[in-house]
């Protein structure tokens, strides 16, 4: 068995940086800052992964080159453009 890295799940904040585009870099460190401050409290340490784990999927949708035309397509609610929910994950009406 090999030892697993302490960021397994990927949400290692340096290479959310690596992954994220520049312009989201500020938003992103800024809430990573104030997440870091807030889990010297231990009760509130699940707060930083909470964050770290948004933000790794932020960078995943944030860098993926359709992301903007996607984003753009639903703020004009172009549905058309759109797979739904319940086509890509089954029974996902059912859990609402």
């Amino acid at each position: 068995m090999t030892a697993e890295p302490l960021h397994a799940s990927g949400d290692d904040p340096a290479e959310i940086l690596r992954v994220l585009p520049a312009k989201w870099h500020e938003q992103f460190l800024s809430e990573y800052h104030s997440a870091l401050d807030a889990a010297h409290e231990v009760w509130r340490f699940q707060q930083l992964r909470e964050v770290l784990h948004l933000w790794r999927l932020r960078a995943v949708a944030y860098s993926n080159p359709t992301f903007e035309a996607a984003a753009h397509a639903a703020r004009e609610g172009r549905e058309d453009e759109f797979v739904s929910a319940d086509q890509v994950l089954p029974g996902w009406t059912d859990r609402r």
